[in-house]
């Protein structure tokens, strides 16, 4: 058997139950007023508030803890009004031949179209890049394991931070995203995943009017109360 590599202790603080509730709850408040905007402030936003975000998302588990995951963080305007056009190129593309009139129909109720301000006025730009395999001092490759879900989390991390933070964010993913790479200098081994819009949203921004699934909508329950449940019918 291959040597197993070096474990340290476990650091995990255990809660009592009523406080583990009141933590969940309190969490799930929170996060069920996040909303994706997509009118922002050009207010500028710290630098460390961003890097604390980006770090917070570098925790996420990962496959063989490969870490397959790349931010890149901007706030140059030029850089943005170029990414800007590029993305505005491609949806205008997307909106106008490449998408069926189902898919057009399911995005009427939000209200999107091909133009995309708030990539300029957003006061930072984060693109995450998902690293298809990693590249050794000597050249070689590495393989990388579970690569979308690992990066899927992160991204995730990244969301619940900013808002916990106290900022909004969008989940953009302009199709195809090749000109991220272009743009930002990124190797070849690295695929733009999702481009984040982050700041503050604007004095007069609105959301759609959308609603949540309910839990049983989204869950199974295939435990002990559910057999007794459903033998007691």
């Amino acid at each position: 058997m291959a040597e197993s590599s070096t474990h340290v202790p476990l650091k995990f603080e255990e809660r009592p139950v009523e406080e583990m509730r009141d933590r969940a709850q309190s969490f799930y408040r929170l996060m069920n007023g996040r909303r994706s905007v997509r009118e922002f402030s050009d207010r500028a936003v710290p630098r460390d508030l961003i890097a604390t975000a980006i770090q917070t998302a570098g925790t996420a588990p990962s496959g063989a803890n490969r870490q397959p995951w790349t931010f890149v963080a901007v706030d140059d305007q030029e850089i943005k009004r170029e990414i800007r056009d590029a993305a505005e190129g491609e949806e205008k593309k997307n909106y106008e031949e490449r998408m069926s009139e189902e898919w057009l129909e399911a995005l009427d109720p939000i209200g999107t179209d091909w133009q995309k301000p708030f990539l300029e006025t957003a006061p930072w730009i984060v693109v995450c890049f998902a690293e298809s395999y990693g590249v050794e001092p000597d050249g070689s490759k590495q393989k990388n394991y579970y690569v979308q879900e690992s990066v899927g989390i992160a991204c995730g991390l990244f969301i619940a931070t900013l808002h916990n933070m106290g900022l909004a964010t969008l989940t953009h993913t302009p199709a195809p995203m090749s000109f991220l790479s272009d743009i930002l200098g990124r190797p070849s081994n690295e695929r733009p995943y999702i481009l984040f819009p982050v700041g503050y949203p604007a004095d007069d921004a609105t959301v759609p009017d959308l609603s949540r699934k309910d839990l049983e909508a989204i869950v199974q329950w295939n435990d002990g109360h559910s057999r007794q449940v459903a033998g007691g019918r």
